[in-house]
């Protein structure tokens, strides 16, 4: 086994159990299931999995991760009707049919009660890179997921893009519950950590069996190569020829190029780590602006095309590289 290959194994091993012990992944689809890894669209025989994917959780577990969902959607829907304000931590557990201490058993707050239902959206994205087939490079498969969870009438119900409409301009004026989306978007960036260590790690494993190694692979993503490859991923300054991207001044440079020497396409922990949250703040920032207009989910400016757009002005970051 090559040290590339060494490197992408630990940082999967090491990715995988940042994402396992996520809160976030306690919640699953619409139904509330738990951290089992989901085959869902895109999935099929040539989709990557992670080392987190193991036995799936207890018939307790799954009934409290019901309960939660139940209760998430209680206080979702009494929020848009009445207002964040108006609406007691009581009635949250009325309208979902438990009992006051039942719902102080999961939640500290009425705000917190949406933590389920914001885990479940951005949860699904992550999830849906990791169903994405294993021939996409880490840009495409990141691509591949906006479009398979964010299009309204395929990935979503076009009535639940309204919900997240108005409970994301609900979270602007509350800082309890812009706090309780920010975790979940932590939580999915946990998720997502780990899915882009499997990857790379498979990716790794093929450039090691002879596929081409330090190349380019299409749109952008770095192939896993070694120190001194014809275009490297940190970039150098110093005598020689410069690449697209690199800086003036002689020596190697490579996309997005950093002066300092030969620079190398490892995968490293911290550039995976580094990649989940780049990549989850493209698609967070994209239905973010898209909640705040009054622009249709479907739309030129919907949020779909936002994220696309952000992902494309990444083109050149070298993912799951430090």
């Amino acid at each position: 086994m090559t040290g590339p290959e060494r490197t992408a194994r630990a940082a999967a091993r090491a990715s995988a159990a940042h994402a396992g012990n996520s809160p976030a992944r306690r919640t699953g689809d619409d139904a509330g299931a738990g951290p089992a890894v989901r085959t869902g669209t895109g999935a099929g025989p040539g989709a990557v999995t992670d080392s987190a994917a193991v036995a799936g959780p207890s018939l307790t577990e799954r009934r409290k991760a019901a309960t939660r969902m139940e209760i998430a959607r209680a206080a979702a829907e009494l929020f848009m009707k009445h207002g964040l304000r108006a609406t007691r931590a009581e009635d949250i557990a009325r309208a979902a049919g438990v009992a006051p201490r039942t719902f102080y058993r999961y939640f500290a707050g009425k705000e917190e009660a949406l933590g389920p239902l914001f885990s479940a959206g951005v949860e699904k994205w992550a999830e849906a890179v990791r169903d994405a087939p294993a021939g996409l490079s880490v840009p495409d498969a990141l691509r591949h997921a906006v479009v398979q969870t964010l299009t309204p009438g395929a990935g979503v119900r076009p009535e639940s893009m309204e919900w997240v409409r108005s409970l994301l301009r609900l979270a602007e004026g509350s800082p309890a519950l812009l706090r309780v989306w920010g975790e979940a978007c932590q939580g999915a960036e946990r998720t997502l950590e780990g899915v882009l260590a499997a990857r790379l790690s498979h990716r790794a494993e093929v450039a090691g069996d002879g596929a081409p190694r330090g190349g380019e692979s299409r749109d952008g993503e770095p192939g896993v190569g070694e120190p001194g490859d014809e275009e490297s991923c940190g970039g150098a300054a110093g005598g020689g020829r410069a690449d697209r991207g690199g800086a003036a001044g002689g020596g190697r440079a490579d996309r997005g190029g950093a002066a300092g020497g030969v620079g190398s396409r490892h995968v490293t922990a911290s550039g995976i780590r580094l990649s989940a949250a780049v990549a989850g703040a493209a698609v967070r920032v994209a239905v973010e602006t898209w909640a705040a207009g009054d622009d249709p989910a479907d739309g030129p400016a919907g949020p779909v095309p936002r994220a696309l757009s952000h992902l494309e002005a990444l083109r050149d970051f070298p993912w799951g590289t430090a």
